[in-house]
């Protein structure tokens, strides 16, 4: 492998990075369809506001994200529509594979769009 190859498959090893931590998936989640206020993400997902700023400051950092200051409010929405394209399509794969018994199989489908769903 030659250093611009090794350069780019760095630069997408932290791409996924990013999406490799269940708590930024979740804030993703959270603000996937409506731009949200810190506390807003912090009341939705159940974490501390420290936790909510120092994953968003990083999301934010790589792109995922856009923020802007209302007053003493900072707003969050999603930037990066691909992302969301990534973790829904992982979310289709994760749930054709899974028994339609298993409890995850719930939780998986609140987050896949029927239209998106090929379980048979």
């Amino acid at each position: 492998m030659d250093e611009m190859e090794e350069d780019v498959m760095a630069v997408v090893a932290s791409y996924f990075s990013v999406l490799s931590e269940p708590m930024r998936l979740k804030i993703a989640r959270v603000i996937c369809e409506h731009e949200k206020s810190v506390s807003q993400i912090v009341q939705e997902t159940g974490a501390t506001q420290s936790n909510v700023s120092r994953h968003l400051q990083l999301m934010h950092r790589h792109g995922i994200v856009s923020k802007r200051k209302q007053g003493n409010l900072v707003y969050y929405r999603v930037s990066d529509p691909a992302m969301m394209d990534i973790c829904r399509t992982v979310c289709v794969q994760i749930l054709n594979r899974i028994d339609e018994r298993e409890p995850l199989r719930k939780g998986l489908m609140r987050l896949v769009p029927a239209s998106q769903r090929k379980v048979g």
